[in-house]
């Protein structure tokens, strides 16, 4: 019953959409070109999808998003496992790494573009810096955080570096760093569309 009730509240909520979208065509005489009908888009939708060139599109879309967000896993997992077990390093690249946090990704596309031309890098590039900073702070944080227990029973162990990041550190942190991960997925896809415009 639950699921019959939610599929009826999608329809009726898109049904809506749909004849708002229709009158305010129909009502603001916009050129078609710039701002079309709901059976326009449904008929060029539907084109795309018997000469396949949306499965193209999207194909191009999912190489270059996840190729920038799993290079910014890796990259900020990484740095984040190293910057948050050395305490002292990330005291003085904390202040640029707050200072360039803020900065929305599309801000950076003038140098992206002067730096790697156009085509699929800057696309790319946009996506793995926002993805970035949510997933290297939470790493930082999360190394941080681990409790100094885990510590001393991988030294009554022998546990040394660098085995104590990979056996002892990851584990412990884990949680909060997927956590980062989740977040850096919602960010990443927010300006996939961005950075291929």
């Amino acid at each position: 019953m639950k699921k019959l009730r939610s599929i009826k509240n999608v329809v009726v909520a898109f049904g809506a959409l749909i004849i708002l979208w229709q009158i305010v065509f129909t009502v603001s005489g916009f050129n078609p070109a710039l701002f079309p009908s709901p059976i326009l888009a449904g008929k060029a939708l539907g084109k795309m999808v018997l000469d396949g060139s949306i499965f193209i599109n999207i194909g191009a879309s999912m190489y270059r998003f996840v190729l920038g967000y799993i290079s910014a896993i890796v990259v900020a997992v990484l740095l984040g496992l190293l910057l948050g077990w050395f305490k002292g390093v990330f005291q003085y690249i904390n202040p640029i790494v707050q200072l360039l946090r803020p900065i929305s990704p599309m801000a950076w596309m003038p140098f992206i573009v002067l730096w790697f031309g156009i085509g699929d890098i800057p696309a790319i590039v946009i996506i793995f810096i926002a993805a970035f900073f949510p997933v290297l702070l939470s790493t930082v944080s999360a190394v941080g955080g681990i409790d100094p227990i885990y510590l001393k029973v991988s030294k009554n162990f022998g546990i040394k570096q660098p085995e104590i990041l990979w056996k002892v550190i990851l584990p412990a942190a884990f949680p909060q760093i997927a956590n980062g991960i989740h977040l850096a997925l919602g960010t990443a896809w927010v300006f996939l569309v961005a950075g291929e415009m």
